[in-house]
């Protein structure tokens, strides 16, 4: 009779079993992305324990909805969809804080000196999931489109956020420049503009088409600038820049008020139109001093401001582009005039990117002009 033998092989070890935790948070750390992180905590038990533990998130919002979108649903579910979080009433945040005062002050200057268009149309933000479901959803399409704040609440220790949006709120012409970055406490505390009525860049420029046509530039202001509506569209630019940024604030509550452990916010979008930033202590002096809201509007309500204004009619950048009309406009609130100068300003030559940072570096060195401006 035969002997029949077996062989007993050991079941294939995985090797992240091998990896500890702490390394696998580093990793996913680096990862950040919010939707990738979904779906790593699909992956086993282990990940889904450890995606919940990671610090630096990052929630790019990929979907602009139209409120008009879920007219074909049930209206039961289409009030729930549009009563959920901060980012699925942006719909409400554009039509009555952007819109109406852009639209008002562009019909102020007339058609052809604004150059700040309305947003779109009616819309909501959101990041698309397919496989989820929560309190705060739309379907489109047969994707469930979740609000940041609802997919922030599978995070337990973020300590730094970073949300993109699809694109900056004002919309304006291709050839024009408009940049701002903003911090926030309870309320604004400082903020920078950078605007150009045009960017012409170093290819052109070196084809010797572009003239110098800002004549003798002494460093002041030419008449011209107050005549012929320069000044009034730099108004625009900054009270637009101010309302955007006021608008994006408003909506950080929840996030705030829900993640205690954050140490650092960013809300920008991918055309770097706009950054708003808070650090700790400016998250934490919201947490225990509400901001004021604006009457009028979802949006956090501006403060008096103090402002100093540089303007170059023609400003040669180091990478060979030029911008005509720029303007640097540095804002900080009345209440703080006296402790801190806004022309102290390594904050104002930072808050931008290459080649701009060099652009605010450059303007600060010229004449400074003052304006004020009230509460709204």
């Amino acid at each position: 009779m035969s002997t029949c033998k077996f062989q007993i092989h050991p079941e294939p070890l995985d090797l992240f079993d091998l990896i500890p935790d702490s390394i696998l948070l580093l990793i996913l750390n680096n990862i950040a992305d919010v939707k990738t992180l979904g779906r790593c905590s699909l992956l086993s038990k282990r990940f889904h324990s450890l995606v919940p533990q990671v610090q630096n998130v990052l929630v790019r919002v990929d979907c602009v909805i139209s409120d008009d979108d879920s007219t074909s649903s049930s209206s039961s579910a289409s009030d729930k969809s549009r009563g959920g979080g901060p980012f699925s009433s942006l719909l409400r945040l554009l039509v009555g804080g952007i819109v109406k005062p852009i639209q008002a002050i562009g019909q102020l200057l007339g058609p052809k000196r604004s150059t700040i268009l309305a947003p779109s149309p009616s819309s909501a933000l959101s990041v698309h999931n397919n496989n989820t479901s929560g309190d705060d959803e739309q379907h489109s399409g047969g994707v469930t489109h979740h609000s940041p704040t609802q997919v922030l609440k599978n995070f337990d220790e973020i300590k730094f956020l970073k949300i993109e949006l699809p694109s900056g709120e004002l919309g304006i012409e291709d050839d024009v420049l408009l940049k701002w970055r903003a911090d926030f406490g309870s309320t604004l505390d400082k903020c920078v503009i950078l605007g150009a009525s045009s960017v012409i860049h170093p290819q052109i420029v070196a084809s010797g088409n572009v003239m110098n046509d800002g004549g003798d530039d002494n460093g002041s202001i030419p008449e011209s600038f107050y005549t012929n509506g320069g000044l009034k569209l730099r108004v625009v630019w900054t009270i637009s820049s101010l309302i955007a940024a006021s608008a994006r604030h408003y909506l950080l509550q929840p996030i705030i008020s829900e993640h205690k452990t954050l140490d650092s916010l960013v809300l920008t979008d991918v055309e770097r139109q706009g950054v708003l930033c808070m650090n700790k202590e400016q998250l934490e002096e919201l947490r225990v001093k509400p901001l004021s809201a604006s009457s009028a509007s979802k949006r956090t309500l501006v403060p008096a401001l103090n402002m100093k204004l540089w303007y170059a009619p023609y400003l040669e950048l180091p990478n060979g582009s030029v911008l005509k009309g720029a303007t640097l406009v540095a804002i900080r609130p009345s209440e703080q005039a006296g402790q801190k100068d806004v022309s102290d300003g390594s904050w104002v030559s930072s808050a931008f990117e290459e080649p701009y940072g060099t652009a605010a570096r450059m303007l600060v060195k010229r004449r400074t002009y003052c304006l004020e401006m009230n509460s709204f």
